[in-house]
């Protein structure tokens, strides 16, 4: 036989070849665990449970250990561990997901069965992720901000049937087409910790505004939108530095019928149709998303709301800024000093801010929600003695709205029962008011028919029935006082890792470290004696023995053995002539019989043939005794049953909330309302503001109107506020404002538009008198920065802005311009000028108000008969000193006196008298006349 006549290949049967034994380092199974968790979630940064610490082991703690200023231990075959104590664990996940916008997966140990340990090698807990935390996936983190919503954004867009070149800034410097412009976005949006769920659909044109609107901590696209729309949004994004999270693959094709199982009720059959097609998609990426991070933890939402931009005025994103509304230049806090919100919010519960600072970003354009909340604020300002009583008892409700969805994410605790209690207890108190009021008790006006029927309408909003039948059970159940000792003695038992705790940080960590953990530290003290004393000393129930019938009888039976207990000891002090004598139990002995002193008893234990001797030291002697041992392992036995009927009791209390979960967030809005209301009473009492009359007209009268915020800044300096009337959009559509710099023209631009917005939010305005047309949309263009990052100087920015407003502004639009053309020579601005206000009021024929230091704009638009032109002034006195005159008045101010202003701020003399011969040469050229130009064009 002939070798190539043999089979050739591998045998039927054989084995595949070992592979090589690996050289990498061989890993400790706890480690093995981590690094497995790691490969899962490899975009985390992974902390795991190691009894009293949490730890980051391998790359992990080679990278973040030093950004979270830990110690990195250093091993042959890995870096690491690095670590902290587990009461530390918000501390760490606020510097990782808030201030370095890290996803951080959170692994905790579970206990293995017998047959566990023997397959994982001996070890006690496994550990898995039970949950991953991003910026947009916040529940209950106490680092989170109580007075704003912790939004995540999902975007999904419209196919487009084309693909074309588009550069990175196309969107925001008009070089997109048409149909690119109207390319349609699908919004969804929710709040984790509130259950809050809104969709939106809107073009990609204003999408920037929309996004700045919502103000999302996190913002998820999906990886397979085309190349051209994923570089326009980025772009868009990038301007705020949003944080994007990329969703792998195509949103599932789930309907509205899918997400029910994740809703607090179900999305009705007619609502259904009511949603766009990319709302629906994006509302798939949103919520997978979510329920990814929950790691399988069931939540329960509010019912989408689609959100319509027909319903809310709309601000965009420049005007937000610019007009100082949530945030300041200075301060990016929201609600900073110096803000429209920092100025008007009086409201007393957080969840009630997050609602004001809601209506801020979105008035309304319903003459009827606007008309209700004024009519409310009318009713409390009216009656300050019913405010007072609301607003005291406002103060004594906790955050329901968050208190709530922690229950449904199955997260809530006993505290959180008792602070819900306490809600719906103040909740009942409040109707009891709003309904003795009715009746004309608390000074309130019942004959008025509008107030009344207020106060009707919000005490049938509330649903009290189911609520307080809860409460009644939780304040049966629980015991407060029972719940304080509760955490005292937690506080002491987490003493070990303290103290082990005090060592690291007193070799390697700040003083920021040792602040964090002061409270607990301070118990040390307390915990150092660990002494056995007597069981019953540290039995601690945080039910009443009344919760349950059940519970009440194990009660009795363990009084029964205590008394059996206390029966024992007596005998045996007199037996054994120990006064001193007791009967403990402490975890390294079990139950024993322990004696100060050094009386020997053991003459006495031969009359007790099962007793035993212990441990014996000079001053103590203990002994095991079987009457005690059985009594003990009795007494253990009934404990163990009343904490099993313990936690019974608190999951039933915790799904009667979820089963009330509707009705307890219908109050919170109620009790949200009354707070804004409120709020917006005081305020007007404050600070004599008036109720503005609305209409859908387009005008706009204010007489005595004053700036909300710079008022109250003059005011602590003890300077006074100059009012100013407004009469726009009436005869005259644009009012051309002229006048020195530093005399009030901007202030006088923001306090209408600012005064407008308050309006449509349903809240009195700063004002003598108010006359508002409804405002579709509003516009501002003032101030001046550079994006140099994006290759735009500042007066590219400003054109884009003006640019955005041209394109965008209706008939029913407000609209304030500052300086336009200030950025370039003095002809090119003077021809952007007059363009831009040429298309404001020939094409827009919005509502303008137009500041300008190009004065010959007044000549150039002299006949068009919709313009007025408005002037603040300066007053001289003939020793060369001068004053403001912040009052407008009719004509045109041809000086800007800019060089009174450069003396001011200090520039040196002898600049300042070159400028001044400088600008006297100038009188001696020929006049500048555009007008004539103007008109040659027109002819043209």
């Amino acid at each position: 036989m002939r070798i190539r006549d043999l089979p050739q290949g591998m045998l039927d049967g054989a084995l595949p070849a070992q592979e090589a034994p690996s050289d990498g380092p061989v890993y400790p199974t706890v480690i093995q665990q981590a690094k497995m968790n790691m490969r899962k979630f490899e975009n985390c940064v992974l902390l795991t449970r190691m009894g009293g610490f949490y730890e980051l082991y391998l790359e992990h703690a080679e990278e973040y250990g030093p950004l979270l200023n830990l110690k990195v231990a250093t091993k042959k075959t890995t870096a690491g561990p690095a670590g902290f104590p587990f009461f530390q664990l918000e501390r760490f996940i606020k510097i990782l997901v808030q201030d370095l916008n890290k996803y951080v997966a959170i692994s905790e140990e579970f206990p293995n069965s017998a047959s566990e340990k023997v397959k994982s090698g001996g070890l006690l807990f496994d550990r898995k992720v039970t949950r991953v935390i991003t910026p947009g996936t916040l529940v209950d983190e106490k680092f989170m901000d109580p007075y704003e919503n912790n939004f995540i954004l999902a975007i999904h867009p419209e196919p487009l049937d084309h693909e074309g070149p588009l550069r990175a800034s196309g969107i925001e410097e008009g070089n997109v087409s048409a149909a690119d412009a109207k390319q349609r976005i699908g919004l969804a949006w929710l709040d984790l910790s509130t259950g809050a769920f809104f969709t939106q659909v809107t073009t990609l044109d204003v999408l920037a505004s929309g996004i700045a609107r919502i103000r999302a901590r996190e913002i998820v696209l999906c990886k397979t939108i085309n190349h051209k729309t994923k570089q326009g949004i980025l772009t868009l994004l990038g301007h705020e530095e949003h944080l994007v999270t990329w969703h792998p693959g195509f949103p599932s094709d789930m309907t509205i019928t899918d997400w029910d199982p994740m809703l607090e009720t179900p999305v009705s059959h007619a609502e259904r149709g009511i949603f766009t097609e990319y709302e629906v998609l994006a509302g798939n990426i949103l919520l997978e998303y979510v329920s990814d991070k929950l790691q399988g933890r069931a939540m329960k939402l509010q019912p989408p709301v689609k959100r319509h931009e027909a319903e809310n005025m709309s601000i965009d994103r420049n005007s937000l800024r610019g007009l100082e509304i949530l945030e300041t230049f200075r301060d990016a806090t929201a609600g900073g000093r110096g803000s429209l919100l920092h100025a008007i919010r009086r409201t007393v519960t957080k969840s009630g801010a997050r609602l004001l600072r809601e209506r801020l970003a979105s008035p309304s354009m319903s003459l009827d929600i606007i008309n209700h909340r004024l009519d409310l604020v009318e009713s409390f300002r009216q009656n300050q003695s019913l405010t007072a009583d609301i607003t005291n008892l406002l103060r004594r409700t906790f955050d329901s709205e968050r208190l709530v969805q922690k229950f449904s994410l199955g997260k809530g605790d006993a505290d959180d029962l008792v602070s819900l209690q306490r809600t719906v207890v103040a909740t009942e108190h409040i109707a009891n008011v709003l309904e003795e009021a009715q009746d004309g008790k608390h000074g309130f006006d019942s004959t008025n028919v509008d107030t009344k029927d207020c106060l009707s309408l919000i005490l049938r909003s509330l649903s009290l029935k189911g609520p307080s039948e809860l409460a009644l059970r939780i304040s049966e159940a629980i015991d407060e006082d029972g719940l304080i000792a509760s955490h005292r003695e937690e506080r002491i038992q987490s003493s070990g890792v303290i103290t082990m705790a005090q060592g690291i940080l007193n070799d390697e960590g700040d003083e920021e470290d040792l602040q964090a953990m002061s409270q607990v530290l301070r118990s040390k003290t307390v915990a150092k004696s660990s002494s056995p004393t007597s069981a019953d000393e540290e039995d601690l129930w945080i039910m009443r023995r009344t919760a349950s019938s059940i519970l009440e009888r194990l009660h009795e039976n363990l009084d029964s053995l205590r008394a059996e207990k206390l029966s024992l000891t007596t005998r045996l002090r007199s037996e054994m002539e120990a006064q001193s004598l007791t009967l403990r139990w402490t975890p390294g002995l079990g139950h024993i019989c322990h004696v100060k002193g050094t009386k020997d008893v053991r003459a006495s234990l031969t009359n007790h043939g099962s007793a035993r001797n212990g441990s014996t030291t000079k001053s103590t002697r203990t002994f095991y005794l079987s009457e005690w041992s059985t009594l003990g392992g009795r007494m253990d036995q009934v404990k163990m049953q009343m904490r099993a009927e313990e936690q019974r009791v608190f999951f039933e209390l915790r799904e009667l909330v979820v089963t009330n979960l509707v009705k307890f967030r219908r109050n919170a809005a109620v009790l949200d309302e009354l707070d804004v209301a409120c709020s917006s009473a005081v305020l007007a009492a404050e600070q004599s503001l008036v109720r503005p009359i609305l209409n859908n007209g387009t005008i706009h009268k204010i007489i005595a109107g004053r700036h909300p915020t710079v008022k109250l800044g003059l005011e602590e300096q003890g300077r006074a506020f100059i009012s100013n009337d407004c009469f726009v959009g009436d005869k005259q559509n644009v009012w051309l404002i002229t006048g020195p710099n530093m005399a009030g023209k901007s202030t006088f631009l923001r306090q209408n538009a600012l005064i407008s917005i308050l309006a449509q939010v349903g809240s009195f305005v700063p004002a003598e008198l108010a006359e508002i047309g409804i405002v579709d949309q509003m516009f501002s263009r003032v101030g001046s920065a550079d994006n140099l990052f994006e290759d735009q100087s500042t007066f590219m920015v400003e054109m884009l802005e003006t640019a955005s407003i041209l394109k965008h502004a209706t008939s029913r639009s407000f609209v304030i311009m500052d300086e336009v053309g200030r950025g370039t020579t003095p002809e090119d601005g003077i021809a952007v000028a007059f363009a831009s206000l040429h298309h404001l009021y020939h094409t827009n024929h919005c509502r303008t108000l137009f500041a300008t230091h190009f004065h010959v704009l007044a000549d150039m638009t002299s006949d068009w008969k919709g313009v007025g032109c408005y002037c603040t002034d300066v007053s001289e006195s003939s020793s060369g000193s001068f004053s403001y005159v912040h009052r407008l008045h009719r004509g045109v101010n041809r000086r800007s006196h800019a060089l009174k202003v450069a003396k001011l701020a200090g520039i040196p003399d002898s600049a300042i008298d070159i400028a001044t011969r400088v600008l006297n040469s100038f009188q001696d050229l020929p006049k500048f006349e555009p007008e004539k130009q103007v008109q040659r064009v027109a002819k043209a």
